[in-house]
């Protein structure tokens, strides 16, 4: 009991630094994204963001990463049709961000809700795990698209990279009460 509740925890900070990587992230990319800089430091800002987070985190605790590998392996014993629903629900809202670049801020929301709680219901049907912090990461993500609508179609209809950020910031909030859930559940 006492390693899956370390193991939560560890996905608890996780899920944390991924909320400090994409709130950091999106505010520098809409910083370059108005500022007219070349878009080629939008992918230096996201590597960078997420790379300092998560470096430092996992150069001081290389324990934290091997209960985090431990709890993504069980997936690993899930049958191959419904690895291939998890895969799709979590990548296909990403692929057709390509097809509806103009819907993207959806599509990420969609992306993060859909993958999240497919892998939570997966998880909980065939590795006997009830992770609530990936319910709640994926639940908000997916009723943060309604909320990314309301707010693009009113405030923002005619600023897309201010909608974009908002829908970013929306899936940071999702990740930071995940992650905080997470580190407060006591078993």
């Amino acid at each position: 009991m006492e390693d899956l509740l370390q193991i939560r925890r560890a996905f608890g900070i996780l899920f944390i630094l991924v909320s400090v990587g994409v709130s950091v992230a999106s505010t520098l990319s809409l910083i370059v994204a108005t500022s007219g800089y070349p878009i080629f430091w939008h992918p230096v800002i996201w590597l960078t963001s997420f790379g300092l987070s998560f470096g430092t985190y996992l150069k001081k605790s290389r324990g934290k990463l091997n209960m985090i590998r431990q709890r993504m392996k069980n997936s690993v014993s899930w049958p191959n049709h419904v690895k291939a629903v998890n895969g799709l629900c979590w990548a296909l809202p990403f692929a057709l961000i390509g097809v509806f670049p103009s819907m993207i801020q959806y599509l990420i929301l969609f992306g993060i809700g859909f993958g999240n709680l497919s892998t939570y219901i997966f998880m909980k049907k065939f590795s006997q795990q009830v992770n609530n912090e990936q319910l709640i990461v994926g639940t908000m993500s997916l009723l943060f698209v309604f909320v990314a609508a309301a707010i693009d179609q009113t405030l923002f209809i005619h600023n897309q990279p201010v909608a974009v950020f908002l829908s970013r910031m929306l899936i940071a909030v999702s990740y930071a009460l995940g992650g905080i859930f997470a580190l407060l559940v006591k078993k």
